[in-house]
């Protein structure tokens, strides 16, 4: 399943994430990708913390920041206490090459271009990871606890993407 209208702010291989994400998961393989999706927003908040001087970026990235670790280090406890070892995957490997590109991209912007290139990107990412949570990762997992957190996140995560929404909006960046 493609998300064409996403195509705008994520780089290709993040474009074919819930295609891969489509194809059968086990509950280790959905607890990586997971978490490298957080892990990811973590950096790309931490380039907006080092890039922007918007304070409503800032903010928000600060709050990336903070919810996706939060999340993040729920997981390494559920992982830790079930003494188990997620499982690296073809959309965790996608996720990660993706992010590196799109971060290259990223770098090389300044200023209120870089703003709303970060913003319409989380918009995007947010969108696109909500969408896989709901549609491909709940119904496949089979142990509660994961479950558990992914709806907690699902939750945070969709409060995420109506902040970025509204962040592209106030920016004022082309759709």
């Amino acid at each position: 399943m493609r998300h064409p209208i996403l195509s705008l702010a994520l780089v290709p291989m993040l474009f074919s994430a819930p295609a891969v994400a489509a194809d059968a998961m086990n509950d280790l393989q959905i607890a990586h990708a997971a978490y490298t999706a957080g892990d990811i927003d973590i950096r790309y908040a931490h380039l907006a913390l080092a890039l922007s001087d918007n304070a409503d970026v800032r903010d928000f990235a600060n709050t990336m920041v903070r919810d996706h670790a939060a999340v993040n280090d729920a997981a390494i406890a559920l992982v830790t206490e079930l003494k188990v070892t997620p499982e690296d995957n073809a959309l965790s490997q996608a996720l990660v090459k993706g992010a590196a590109d799109k971060r290259a991209e990223l770098m090389s912007l300044e200023g209120e271009a870089f703003d709303c290139a970060y913003a319409t990107n989380e918009l995007a990412y947010h969108q696109v990871v909500n969408k896989t949570i709901a549609e491909n990762f709940l119904p496949a997992v089979t142990v509660a606890p994961l479950k558990d957190l992914l709806e907690d996140a699902l939750a945070t995560f969709t409060q995420h993407e109506g902040h970025a929404e509204h962040m592209v909006a106030q920016l004022g960046c082309a759709s």
